[in-house]
């Protein structure tokens, strides 16, 4: 038996639902991680704004918040409310500054990027010289510190180590004298966004990535306000997300350590035959033999940390949480 089917209506025009207009989206997005930065933000915003306007173009800055437990919401609040080009975006914690980075490059909707932090230790004055630099043809425009003076002799003897391990270890070239200041263009960051890693170090990923690089020098200021969030803990954690995100030599390190423990062990068991032999059976000391058994049991540990290591990070990517959560976003106008 055959059923009559239903007509099927077209919707009329005024019925469906039209999505929102959109602004024009600028060319340059400034985006700018803040953990407790609200005594630098207004400093910050004066001077990038004085130097965004020799540009004459289009721009945004997209301030992160990341999990800032001082007034740096309700500062960047007030900026809003002021300047339509400021754009709010709340992590729903501290997540770190690398990931905070990515939520402002995911928000972004310029066609070329600057990360810049709000300390004022690397000068916005320099934005225009990278902008130059990126329409000549170069996709990602980075700052190169000139001098190292200001920080200590231990900080830049560990900085040229870790750089110059990185640079023998590594699969890319890290600029040693480079930091997160810099331009991208929007074909950079298409491609960096592809890559949603849990244990992030920017600056090897930048590198990844490739495409024509350029640097500019770079002469880096004082903190205009606040303390550094970089302690010798943290900076110690971000190498080694940098030396197990993108090297797996410490690895082959530890195998090779324990190859060289064994052919020591066969050398020391065979003398030790060759001598009851030759010279009969003479009981070994007591320290000898605790030396013995503390040094294999301490390259046994060493050799289970390197593997946890790299085991924490593989557990970590394995379940697969989102980098971040937002708490809210206000865009610009």
């Amino acid at each position: 038996m055959n059923a009559t089917l239903p007509l099927l209506r077209p919707v009329p025009l005024a019925a469906s639902v039209a999505p929102p207009l959109l602004s024009v989206p600028p060319l340059l997005s400034v985006i700018v991680p803040a953990c407790n930065e609200a005594e630098a933000l207004p400093a910050f915003h004066r001077r990038l704004t004085a130097a965004m306007a020799g540009l004459g173009e289009s721009w945004e800055l997209i301030i992160v918040d990341d999990g800032s437990r001082d007034a740096t919401v309700a500062v960047a609040e007030r900026l809003r409310a002021a300047d339509p080009c400021i754009a709010l975006l709340v992590l729903s914690r501290n997540f770190g500054k690398e990931i905070a980075i990515t939520a402002g490059l995911d928000h972004a909707r310029g066609q070329a990027m600057v990360l810049i932090d709000a300390d004022l230790q690397d000068p916005p004055e320099l934005i225009p010289e990278m902008v130059a630099a990126w329409r000549d043809g170069f996709d990602m425009v980075y700052a190169e510190r000139a001098d190292r003076s200001s920080d200590g002799w231990l900080k830049r003897m560990t900085s040229a180590a870790f750089y110059r391990m990185m640079r023998g270890w590594g699969p890319v070239v890290l600029p040693p004298q480079a930091g997160d200041f810099r331009l991208m263009g929007r074909n950079v960051v298409d491609a960096l966004l592809q890559l949603r890693e849990q244990h992030r170090f920017m600056k090897g990923l930048y590198a990844w990535v490739g495409f024509r690089s350029r640097g500019i020098a770079c002469v880096r200021a004082p903190r205009v306000a606040g303390r550094s969030k970089w302690g010798w803990w943290k900076l110690w954690n971000l190498a080694l997300e940098g030396i197990t995100g993108f090297s797996v030599l410490p690895l082959k390190l530890a195998s090779y350590l324990g190859l060289a423990v064994a052919g020591f062990a066969v050398i020391f068991g065979g003398q030790l035959v060759l001598r009851t032999l030759l010279f009969g059976n003479k009981v070994a000391g007591y320290p000898s033999l605790m030396a013995v058994v503390l040094f294999l049991g301490g390259v046994q540990l060493i050799t289970l940390g390197v593997i946890g290591e790299y085991l924490g990070r593989v557990f970590n990517e394995t379940k697969r949480r989102p980098l971040y959560l937002v708490a809210r976003f206000e865009p610009g106008g």
